[in-house]
């Protein structure tokens, strides 16, 4: 039995494909390691997405070298995007790693390293977070949008949705497992089952979800697209048992002109209406949206425009990057591309004033009483730090719990909140 380590890098997708690599691994043999020193084979699961993946993907690789000529470990397995993506460039690169696969194309890399068996099959999962109360639940892949900025459709093609019934079954697995907060994830969720059904069904994988799963569970809904995003759905999220009142919706832009030209529908009205809406439903309604500064053409009025839509929503969290031109993409020829230096201006302003706008989101909550999510605890002070249904992990804010030396990770406790910041949210934990 071999002793294998998997490095994952990128988002929450690729997460997901990792558990589910480390699960066949373990199943056809071998013995999986949490560090890459620790091991004979060392898998690097990479991301494509963005150049700057590309490079972090590329550094793993180069390291991983180094290792392997000292003599720590003795094999290097590169899967996913970059493969994807680049193909035979990143092997003529990349000489002296001993084993390649694409995105979810375990079989193969199977037979690379040499196992003559069939494929593991089933519900196959290894936690590799250390964190079992928290999974990532991947319930479609591949995306049908042709935005002209992504790479994404060209890496992992069209959308693929998974089974209703396969989806259940992992739901389960994951809960028997110990988990408390399942996030569902997909390149695009909200058009889950269009390939299926005939139409976006994500609704519809809900209702199973809700018959299935146990009370008090927390499930997570990230990558919705905004124009199927609608008032019943966000009733129907407010209203459930089980779906938290958070929602990752990444908008991109608000300006109809930008939308066009990124090939996204020109949607400013049904935007500005839904996170109205919204809020109109429930106030503390947590809204998670990723935005885009210095796309080709950008005017400053345009941009300007953006600033207001921020300051109006008042976005509870909220993720930004400056324009990258991606490999393959048509964004990438568009003229009017614009300066790296105002890209960045335009991502610090627009960061500073998220901030001011975090601070009078967080501030509501003082004096409250929140259900929080314990994930860790601090060695110096003995604070239980976890996190509220207004974070998700790692990418969000957290809530650090003073008085709750009874609780360990994965306990759900009441929280009185005392205090705010930028971010995060501090407070004792209620005695009941």
């Amino acid at each position: 039995m071999k002793d294998l380590a998997i490095i994952s890098l990128g988002c929450p997708k690729n997460a997901a494909d990792s558990e589910r690599l480390g699960g066949v691994l373990a199943a056809a043999g071998f013995h999986l390691v949490a560090a890459p020193d620790e091991a004979e084979i060392v898998v690097v699961n990479t991301c494509g997405f963005l150049q700057a993946a590309v490079e972090e993907g590329i550094q793993v690789i180069l390291e991983l070298e180094g290792l392997k000529q000292s003599g720590v470990i003795k094999k290097i397995a590169v899967v996913g995007c970059m493969l994807n993506r680049y193909g035979d460039e990143l092997k003529a690169e990349f000489p002296t790693v001993d084993y390649w696969a694409r995105s979810e194309d375990w079989g193969a890399l199977l037979r690379e390293m040499g196992h003559d068996g069939p494929e593991p099959r089933g519900c196959l999962r290894a936690d590799l977070s250390g964190t079992p109360w928290t999974r990532y639940l991947k319930i479609s892949e591949g995306c049908n949008s042709q935005c002209s900025y992504c790479a994404i459709p060209g890496i992992r093609g069209r959308l693929r949705s998974r089974s209703v019934a396969d989806i259940i079954e992992e739901a389960h697995a994951l809960v028997a497992e110990g988990a408390r907060e399942l996030c569902l994830v997909g390149q695009e969720l909200s058009i889950y089952g269009q390939d299926l059904f005939g139409r976006p069904s994500l609704p519809m994988l809900l209702d199973e979800l809700e018959k299935e799963l146990p009370k008090g569970l927390w499930l997570r809904l990230f990558y919705l697209h905004p124009s199927l995003v609608d008032a019943k759905f966000l009733e129907r999220v407010a209203n459930s048992p089980l779906i938290l009142p958070w929602l990752d919706i990444p908008i991109q832009h608000v300006d109809d002109g930008i939308l066009r030209a990124m090939r996204r529908p020109p949607v400013e009205k049904h935007i500005r209406e839904l996170f109205r809406t919204g809020r109109e439903i429930n106030p503390d309604f947590a809204f998670r949206t990723t935005l885009m500064v210095g796309f080709p053409g950008e005017t400053r009025a345009q941009f300007d425009k953006l600033l207001d839509f921020v300051e109006e929503i008042g976005f509870d969290r909220l993720g930004a990057f400056p324009y990258s031109p991606e490999d393959g993409t048509p964004a990438a020829s568009f003229p009017d591309q614009i300066p790296e230096e105002e890209k960045t201006s335009r991502y610090n302003e627009l960061m500073e004033l998220q901030q001011e706008v975090s601070v009078a989101r967080q501030a509501r909550f003082v004096g409250r009483t929140l259900d929080v999510l314990i994930d860790a605890v601090d060695e110096e002070t003995g604070e239980r730090i976890g996190r509220s249904f207004r974070d998700a992990p790692e990418i969000d804010g957290e809530v650090a719990v003073s008085g709750a030396e009874s609780a360990e990770p994965g306990d759900m406790i009441r929280v009185k909140i005392t205090g705010s910041s930028e971010y995060d949210l501090s407070g004792e934990m209620i005695h009941e």
